[in-house]
């Protein structure tokens, strides 16, 4: 999305820079119908960076930056992952020892071990049990909380869409009525640019040796 955005603006600024060349061009002091046709195309532009930007900002405020904080969950919801992981693991080295003394015969040693161990055992047990509760109560809402969280986003990024293309519709309609000669059509059009790229194909100063 970070990316996307940044395409954005990159082609918007680059087709004001466009037209803003074209303004500087000695060609708009020439002819004065090019420079009208210029004028329009760098208001054009300049309201299409306006609007790209406004949507763009709408984007980073209410999509990338609402997946920055849900993001930003995950290390904790790993370290309590680990956490459950290492007490597991306590758990099964003291179960494990527990169960090496009851096989043992029972001598007043191994007795006083075996209580030993099972106290041991006791608040480690307690521990992974707490812990394996919380994940197995916590972890299926995170996993179903994923779409509440993200629709209202998608659905602001639809929302900013739909509006900048709107707009963009609006600023190439105006743009096409002024810069179009009426009764002309794009192969027309094609046709005359082909005739004077021949013109000046045909001039000596360009002509193949």
């Amino acid at each position: 999305m970070k990316k996307g955005t940044d395409a954005d603006l990159a082609l918007s600024k680059s087709a004001v820079k466009i037209s803003l060349d074209l303004l500087s061009n000695p060609l708009c002091e020439q002819d004065q119908d090019f420079l009208n046709m210029v004028t329009a195309l760098d208001t054009a532009m300049k309201r299409m960076d306006a609007f790209n930007q406004e949507k763009v900002n709408q984007i980073q405020k209410t999509v990338i930056e609402p997946l920055k904080k849900f993001s930003s969950v995950f290390p904790s919801l790993n370290m309590a992952v680990k956490r459950r992981e290492q007490a597991l693991q306590d758990y099964r080295r003291l179960q494990a020892k527990v169960e090496k003394y009851e096989e043992k015969e029972k001598t007043g040693p191994v007795l006083a071990k075996l209580h030993q161990a099972r106290e041991e055992l006791r608040p480690v047990r307690d521990d992974f049990e707490a812990k394996n509760k919380q994940l197995l109560d916590e972890m299926p809402r995170f996993y179903n909380s994923r779409l509440d969280y993200f629709q209202p986003s998608f659905e602001s990024l639809i929302r900013a869409q739909v509006g900048y293309y709107s707009e963009m519709q609006k600023i190439f309609g105006d743009l096409t009525q002024q810069l179009d000669q009426p009764g002309h059509t794009d192969e027309q059009r094609e046709r005359e640019n082909e005739a004077r790229l021949s013109e000046l194909r045909a001039l000596s100063i360009v002509a193949d040796d």
